[in-house]
């Protein structure tokens, strides 16, 4: 007969790792992380908190690696863009400037990049320095940032609620109107 560590050992490990690279994950997230096993995963996260391995933090439902983790809000709307694709994500974790995080899918990589208001110019100098294949999801706040943003290799832009609801746009050169996109992969290519 198979014990806990057995059944669970893979999930739980998963679970540590993810928790620990990007520090501060939401609830929904976590669940959504290991889709067809949110039950596994509930369990789990009492009995790692119970164990103090992760700490959860109520008020924002969230765990984290420590106690007082604080929530990265770039890095929160990147977790959200990955999860519109996770059941074809073969690996990920976050990255640093510019990229939040990376992932691959089908055998490509995907850099996710947040854009806030006011910072087009120092990414789109940071991105278009970088020698890089992978596709890039741009995450914008405001739709006019298109405009301002001339990045090569962008595979879709979006912009993301506080609910998690992704919305994709593609930006149409020369004329620079967006129009929305749905969320599968298929429409990046």
């Amino acid at each position: 007969m198979r014990n806990r560590e057995q059944i669970y050992g893979q999930e739980a490990a998963g679970l540590l790792r993810n928790i620990t690279v990007y520090h501060c994950i939401r609830r929904d997230q976590l669940l959504r992380l290991y889709p067809g096993k949110e039950g596994v995963i509930e369990n789990l996260l009492r009995y790692l908190v119970k164990q103090q391995r992760i700490f959860y933090n109520t008020d924002r439902d969230c765990y984290g690696d420590v106690p007082d983790c604080r929530e990265d809000r770039e890095l929160t709307a990147a977790l959200w863009v990955l999860l519109d694709f996770i059941e074809k994500v073969e690996y990920h974790s976050p990255d640093n400037m510019p990229a939040k995080l990376v992932f691959f899918a089908d055998g490509e990589v995907y850099e996710v990049v947040y854009v806030g208001p006011g910072k087009e110019a120092l990414l789109q100098h940071a991105l278009v320095a970088e020698d890089d294949s992978g596709r890039r999801l741009v995450i914008i706040e405001e739709e006019d940032q298109m405009q301002h943003l001339h990045i090569p290799h962008i595979a879709a832009y979006c912009m993301v609620d506080d609910q998690g609801c992704v919305q994709y746009f593609r930006k149409e050169e020369p004329c620079g109107q967006s129009h929305p996109l749905a969320a599968d992969r298929e429409h990046f290519e």
